[in-house]
């Protein structure tokens, strides 16, 4: 007598999905992605209140999504379960982040964007108009070199103004461009942090930074990025046809094509944003500018002090489930432990 398959429940919680693990490089980070959690206060001679940081809370951004995309509001604590390395652990902070954040506007000026420069300028002031009084946004601009429009800043017409400098040069340096906003900018600045990246997303000039350089750092960073994916492979096409051959053919095969559509892809994925192409959005590229600042705004903010703290350089893989069915859960899926624990 043949054995009855049993019957395959579905399941009643929904969760975050894992991605591969990658062949890392051996060098720790410098820092740890992570918060202090005050454990106590004590009473200087003063009479005022000194708080002391006796250990680290790991704080990872959720967002969560049913699937036709609306965002799920109104749950607790009680709703989420965080797991480490496979082991379930204790959440001690939980709430919405609604706190202000830095947001770096990085802008591609290579000549594949040329034919799109009033629509990303269009859009990236609709982007701005959705943040709050307390958000700051840094503009930068790269083609064969990166550019600084504008520090950090919340003052609107300083930042319109940088925006409509946005102009173009030769080259594409891509992976230089993410390596600077993270290193040179974002990384010593507390608090929430993003990139949103407009790009098609193919390198041509880089020579300090890569592929796999660039993706590592995102990795440790704890600077959410959020690309704006533009396909200008039919324009270069075009161009190039046009020119007679003499437009520079790099850059412009579907081998690299496919190469920088991947890129996007996974850094979206390993720091928990997610990649919006303008042509799938109602309401186009505004639409996506504004879906993102929405979202900054809208996601859970779920922390734990590590069972094991781990050794600096080590990934540690997290996994975070929502009890409700037949949801879209996002968040990073992993950290690594630095190499010292920051004083804050």
């Amino acid at each position: 007598t043949p054995t009855p398959t049993p019957v395959q429940r579905p399941a009643d919680y929904s969760e975050s999905r894992p991605l591969p693990t990658r062949n890392r490089r051996l060098t720790p980070p410098t820092f740890q992605q992570a918060e202090p959690v005050i454990q106590k206060a004590e009473t200087s001679a003063a009479g005022d209140d000194v708080l002391r940081v006796e250990t680290d809370l790991i704080t990872v951004p959720v967002s969560v999504y049913d699937r036709s995309g609306v965002y799920v509001s109104g749950l607790t604590k009680d709703d989420f379960t965080i797991f480490e390395d496979g082991k379930e652990q204790k959440i001690e902070y939980f709430g919405l982040a609604d706190k202000p954040f830095t947001v770096i506007l990085l802008l591609d000026t290579s000549p594949s964007a040329e034919y799109q420069i009033e629509e990303i300028q269009a859009a990236s002031r609709a982007f701005i108009d959705e943040l709050k009084p307390d958000d700051k946004v840094i503009v930068i601009e790269f083609d064969g070199n990166v550019h600084v429009l504008t520090e950090a800043t919340n003052d609107r017409q300083r930042l319109y103004k940088a925006i409509s400098k946005a102009d173009f040069g030769s080259g594409t340096s891509l992976y230089e461009a993410v390596n600077f906003s993270l290193k040179k900018r974002l990384e010593k600045i507390p608090g929430r942090k993003a990139i949103v990246l407009f790009t098609d997303g193919v390198d041509t000039t880089s020579r300090k930074a890569t592929y796999d350089s660039t993706l590592d750092l995102a990795e440790e960073s704890d600077t959410l990025i959020f690309p704006i994916y533009y396909n200008t492979f039919a324009q270069n096409q075009a161009r190039m046809r046009g020119s007679g051959g003499i437009f520079s053919p790099v850059g412009t095969s579907p081998e690299e094509y496919a190469v920088g559509r991947k890129y996007l892809v996974e850094l979206a994925a390993y720091t928990g944003g997610r990649v919006f192409k303008p042509e799938n959005v109602p309401g186009g590229l505004a639409a996506a500018f504004r879906g993102i600042a929405i979202e900054l705004r809208r996601q859970y903010n779920v922390g734990y002090i590590p069972i094991d703290h781990g050794k600096p350089g080590e990934q540690k893989r997290i996994k975070v489930r929502v009890d409700r069915p037949n949801l879209a859960v996002r968040a990073r899926d992993s950290y690594i432990v630095g190499s010292s624990t920051p004083n804050q």
